[in-house]
């Protein structure tokens, strides 16, 4: 039954919790995130965990004694033992959490990927496994501009760290790559890095990975250059000079409505003698059958030894993780949380992120049990909490 593969999941991280009143918050704050439940929000989860008001689920996430980064560590080895291999990616992409107000930390009006526009919304940052049989997220950063760190009593208000507020803005790429650092510094087993433009154009970012000897295939934008015998040139310049027959059509994987067939072209890049010995730079462009006009370009380093089907299956690889916000908003309540403080984001995103990775276990290792949990979602089913 898929309630002796919470019990494991949970049983990851239970030392977390000192106390067995805080630990039986944390257990019963896990399974109503679990619960077939419209909104995970205080009152829906005290109301699932038989208490008469929210008092109990606020002090679980405000003033109770426990640190989110200890249950991080423990999900990373979670998700690695089930479902990592040599050929594993990690992805990182942002997500936004639109909100009312300004005293949600790190908050503000910026562009919503969510909403599609710009909204008064936080920026979370995350970290995704994809492995041959699952996917989970495994770490999380929240972002905090500038117009926070201008203003230190705000900070101070919402529980923000001083030493956070005096390392000033840490744009999403040094994010990534302080997520990416404790992933591979656990001795989290993965063969790649993938992500899109965003990282994929900022050159820091990919220097850290290749100083780390980190393969990645990350997307970069039409105006993107890299030096070629004749000067820099723009990726989509090179890629223009690609004769027909270096276009071959291979499937990034499958989709919801079948294979995600594209034509593909591979050329390698100049070096200049910088490279490691034993990898490569390359330029990878994706084209769409039905419209030519509409190509992607990605800058890849790996071992020399790769062909174009693996560098294809990592592209294919980031949408991975827009699998994961779908899955741990729609499912495990990642976006429905009321609270204000940094410390209770953490806290809640990672315990979203925990039932999120039970989930993606549970499909991975146990396709029965997973079934039964997707019964037991029936609004009909009657569910025990205590």
């Amino acid at each position: 039954m898929w309630s002796s593969g919470l019990d494991d999941a949970f049983a990851q991280v239970a030392g977390v919790f000192r106390t067995a009143s805080v630990r039986w918050r944390a257990r019963a704050y896990l399974t109503g995130l679990l619960a077939p439940i419209e909104r995970k929000t205080a009152w829906q989860l005290s109301e699932a965990a038989g208490d008469p008001n929210p008092d109990g689920v606020q002090y679980f996430l405000d003033r109770a004694v426990w640190d989110a980064g200890t249950v991080r560590d423990p999900l990373q080895s979670y998700v690695a033992d089930h479902l990592a291999g040599p050929g594993g990616v990690l992805v990182v992409d942002e997500t936004g959490f639109v909100k009312k107000g300004r005293r949600s930390a790190g908050v503000q009006r910026q562009y919503s990927g969510t909403a599609g526009r710009i909204e008064n919304s936080q920026l979370g940052v995350f970290l995704a496994y994809a492995g041959e049989s699952g996917r989970a997220l495994i770490d999380r950063e929240l972002y905090l501009p500038k117009s926070w760190i201008d203003e230190p009593d705000r900070c101070t208000k919402a529980g923000i760290p001083a030493e956070r507020v005096a390392a000033g803005v840490l744009t999403e790429p040094r994010l990534a790559e302080a997520m990416i650092g404790r992933a591979l510094d656990a001795g989290v087993e993965a063969g790649w890095v993938a992500a899109d433009s965003a990282y994929g154009r900022d050159g820091k970012f990919r220097a850290f990975l290749e100083a780390r000897r980190m393969p990645y295939v990350v997307e970069v934008p039409v105006k993107q250059t890299v030096a070629d015998l004749d000067g820099d040139r723009r990726v989509d310049t090179l890629v223009a000079r690609a004769p027909e027959e270096a276009w071959h059509t291979v499937s990034a994987g499958p989709g919801v409505r079948g294979e995600r067939e594209y034509d593909w072209a591979w050329a390698t890049v100049p070096n200049f003698g910088d490279v490691p010995i034993g990898f490569a730079r390359t330029l990878l462009a994706r084209r769409s059958l039905p419209d030519p006009t509409d190509i992607a370009y990605y800058l890849c380093f790996h071992p020399d030894s790769i062909d174009r089907a693996e560098l294809v299956r990592v592209a294919g690889a980031r949408w991975a993780i827009e699998e994961c916000f779908q899955a741990a908003k729609n499912e495990c309540g990642l976006d429905h949380y009321q609270v204000r403080k940094w410390n209770c984001w953490y806290r809640h995103i990672s315990m979203a992120m925990l039932a999120h990775a039970f989930l993606a276990v549970t499909a991975a290792t146990d396709p029965k049990a997973h079934a039964s949990w997707e019964t037991s979602q029936s609004p009909k089913s009657a569910v025990s909490w205590r």
